[in-house]
């Protein structure tokens, strides 16, 4: 029965995958560690994904790679399937990515305004949790990125909501000594704006 959801959930049959939710286990993962819930995020099946989560489906169980549907549709920019979960599930902000990092720190860092912005008002994310690398998402918006609008708008968001920019990661750097290295101007007008 476990595997047959997963196949429901894999081609997106949405009759099938209504017709075993009160039979199936929601929870149990596939030979990769992911549960019907997370394959249905990895597919942008939003239909399914909302079906398995109110049906009760773990939004943190985390597969062999440390991701969990919470955490994946916060770094891979799955905006409505991230609202939802937002209103209907509970997000556990303790559990982190394989880097340590939490739901935000990915999506500032891969230019998700949308991700980073419903995370800042619709839950309880720590603005200024440090990954294993000692970045923010403040830090990685600015240090991992090319520095243009849709970044100055997710740094211009982070620092709205209070980002501390005198946290350093690992290096010994803020998120304003990376964006005097590498010369982006807005963004380090933005910091000075808002220090």
């Amino acid at each position: 029965m476990e595997q047959e959801l997963h196949q429901a959930v894999q081609a997106n049959d949405i009759a099938r995958v209504k017709g075993m939710l009160k039979t199936a286990s929601l929870d149990k993962p596939n030979q990769d560690g992911d549960t019907p819930l997370l394959v249905a995020v990895k597919n942008n099946h939003i239909e399914i994904s909302q079906l398995l989560i109110d049906a009760g489906a773990n939004i943190n169980y985390q597969n062999h790679q440390q991701d969990s549907p919470y955490l994946y549709v916060g770094a891979e920019g799955r905006t409505e399937i991230l609202r939802y979960m937002l209103q209907h599930a509970t997000p556990d902000e303790q559990v982190f990515n394989r880097y340590g990092g939490n739901a935000l720190i990915p999506a500032a860092e891969k230019g998700h305004l949308n991700n980073v912005r419903l995370l800042l008002e619709e839950s309880n994310t720590d603005i200024d949790h440090q990954n294993n690398f000692g970045y923010t998402a403040l830090i990685e918006a600015i240090a991992l990125t090319d520095g243009s609008k849709r970044y100055q708008d997710i740094v211009r968001v982070l620092l709205v909501q209070g980002a501390n920019q005198q946290l350093k990661d690992n290096n010994n750097k803020t998120a304003l000594d990376y964006a005097k290295e590498r010369n982006y101007s807005e963004m380090i007008a933005l910091l000075q704006y808002y220090q």
